[in-house]
């Protein structure tokens, strides 16, 4: 059997006129009738871009030199801009990354639930569009031709880790220590079998999180724990599953990180390997924006599904009579009910359930819900939104990390008597095609 031959790519940097942007964030030309995706072009602009890839219908390219720049244009903050794959807005303004998110989403109500919401709200901007990521995954990896160790991200749209020196769009605390890290783990005698570090940053401390493929050394384990208690940062090893997960460092003591949202007076504890929000500020705002368009009267009984460790719950229980919480995860139920304790919140509980089931006969539904919460992972809640409407909300704000799961799932709700009250996007992920968004429903009997 024969192999089929690659295809040889241009050697030379081809013309492109770019028209427009997709949703991944390349711009898009066309040549001949064939479309080009183009890495780190902006509609409106003339670039030099190297083929990087070619199918059939598509050519994948790079910029390589801009002809005519767009007046979106900006010079990268990060001098890895052009190769990491952390990051592929950096060269637009944050008011062009705005109004790329805004289009995206509407697009995509328009594409999958055929609907608009009657208002579009100001977009919930980012203070600090820099130095704002609290949680990420570096990966790491040792290069023997360089008898080096490399610790970043995935280079743009290939498994390549980008050899980075800080990362400018991480919280500090992490960000700047790159270097320091990538020392650490070249210096130990298990450099070539750490191959990735979480990191997770509290208001007050952060940690790193070293996948070890092996038990490390006495030495190693002295020269891990050195370093956290040189750079202030907690440090945890995991050698097998997420349930492997333990601090070496700083000895003793609870292993839970935390940070604070002042406007309800709480204080959210959480471990490291725990889903957080990575943009703090975003968070606070985000969730003061859900408890206001909810409009929580005492008296009343609310919803929060797919409710995490608390984040929307307890604040929403600062405000109303009684506040449910629900979560597929158990590991976060305890952790719901860990913070629901710490703050004296009494009139809160979370449960445990199969959110892609019905669950509207389990015990703590049955009462039914005035108000409802709901923020799902990326693959939306279809069959969650199917069942809502057996609870008689009044209201209903859905957040979203995903525009396509969130116009689907619109659309289901629109059918189901509910209509699109106001929708708009948040810039959690500054820099990044990611479009955060949040919209209102209220019955459409009311």
């Amino acid at each position: 059997m024969s192999r089929r031959r690659r295809k040889v790519l241009p050697k030379e940097p081809v013309r492109c006129v770019v028209e427009t942007l997709g949703h991944d964030g390349r711009g898009i030309a066309r040549q001949e009738g064939k479309v080009q995706f183009v890495d780190g072009a902006l509609p409106g602009e003339t670039v030099m871009a190297k083929v990087v890839g070619s199918r059939s219908k598509f050519d994948e390219l790079r910029t390589v030199e801009v002809l005519e720049e767009a007046p979106d244009r900006v010079v990268p903050p990060c001098d890895y801009a052009d190769l990491c794959g952390g990051c592929s807005l950096q060269h637009m303004t944050a008011d062009a990354q705005i109004r790329f998110k805004e289009d995206t989403l509407r697009e995509h109500f328009a594409h999958f639930g055929g609907i608009e919401p009657e208002e579009w709200v100001v977009p919930m901007r980012s203070a600090d569009v820099l130095g704002y990521r609290r949680k990420a995954r570096m990966g790491v990896r040792y290069v023997q031709a360089r008898e080096s160790v490399l610790v970043g991200f995935r280079e743009k749209r290939n498994s390549f880790l980008t050899d980075i020196d800080r990362c400018v769009v991480m919280d500090p605390r992490i960000g700047e220590r790159i270097t320091p890290l990538r020392e650490l783990l070249h210096s130990l005698d298990a450099f070539s079998r750490i191959p990735q570090v979480e990191v997770a940053c509290g208001d007050d401390a952060a940690a790193m999180v070293f996948r070890n493929m092996d038990a490390l050394s006495d030495p190693d384990r002295a020269a891990l724990m050195a370093f956290g208690q040189a750079h202030e940062l907690h440090i945890y090893l995991q050698p097998k599953g997420p349930d492997t997960v333990h601090r070496i460092w700083p000895e003793g003591g609870e292993e839970r990180l935390s940070y604070r949202l002042d406007e309800f007076d709480l204080t959210m504890k959480f471990h490291p390997m725990d889903f957080t929000q990575v943009n703090a500020g975003i968070n606070s705002t985000m969730v003061h924006r859900a408890v206001e368009w909810l409009d929580i009267q005492p008296d009343e009984r609310v919803l929060d599904l797919f409710c995490g460790l608390g984040n929307f719950t307890l604040p929403l229980a600062r405000k109303a009579g009684r506040v449910v919480g629900v979560e597929g995860d158990d590991a976060m139920v305890v952790r719901g009910r860990e913070n629901a304790e710490l703050n004296g919140l009494d009139n809160v509980s979370f449960h445990g359930a199969d959110l892609q089931g019905d669950f509207t006969s389990q015990p703590w539904a049955l009462e039914g819900f005035d108000k409802i919460l709901i923020d799902p992972p990326r693959s939306g809640a279809q069959e969650v939104c199917e069942y809502l409407t057996a609870f008689g909300a009044k209201r209903i704000v859905y957040v979203s990390c995903n525009p396509a799961t969130l116009a689907r799932d619109a659309g289901v709700l629109v059918r189901n008597g509910y209509r699109l009250v106001r929708a708009g996007v948040m810039d959690m992920f500054p820099h990044t095609t990611h479009v955060e968004s949040i919209a209102m429903f209220e019955r459409a009997d009311q």
